[in-house]
């Protein structure tokens, strides 16, 4: 005979334990097949699921095709310069809102008032450009792209020049 928990013992008094272990077997396997979704109406704020961590904020992520389309709108509303570079695997943004690395699936932002210094660096023989960021919390990061060709490292620099120049502010 499986055990069986307090609230079930008090609600199968009166029902034989043979019926009342086989309620409570329907009753586990209809629990273990529906997902826990919690109710939108219970409360006001975002709503929360609880797992073996504690409280998890569930939050809508946005998918690429929203993405693109915000970052369409928010293109049409720039007026500064836009510094962008790619290559197969890693890519460069700056504008208005701060600067965005990315290599391959991780990708790593930085508002203007994050910043506290920018380097970059063109090897004297090759085709990498490297930026380096510092943080004001005294840590750096660094991203590279490989460019198609030597002339072009001269004009990236121009346009990240042009880009600081207009949006990084230094104290």
């Amino acid at each position: 005979m499986a055990p069986r928990l307090v609230e079930e013992a008090d609600d199968t008094k009166d029902v034989p334990p043979e019926a009342a272990d086989e309620a409570v077997a329907d009753e586990v396997t209809e629990e273990a097949q529906a997902p826990e979704t919690p109710a939108a109406d219970e409360s006001d704020g975002p709503a929360e699921a609880v797992g073996a961590a504690g409280p998890v904020a569930l939050t809508k992520k946005a998918s690429e095709s929203d993405t693109a389309s915000a970052d369409t709108a928010a293109d049409d509303d720039e007026d500064g310069p836009v510094f962008d570079i790619s290559d197969r695997r890693a890519s460069m943004t700056a504008d208005r809102t701060g600067v965005r690395f990315q290599l391959d699936e991780t990708e790593a932002e930085f508002g203007w008032d994050e910043i506290g210094a920018v380097e970059v660096e063109t090897p004297r023989f090759g085709r990498r450009f490297t930026v380096t960021l510092h943080t004001t919390g005294r840590r750096h990061y660094q991203s590279d792209v490989d460019a198609p060709s030597r002339s072009s490292l001269k004009a990236w620099t121009a346009e990240l020049d042009a880009v600081l120049d207009a949006y990084f502010e230094e104290s």
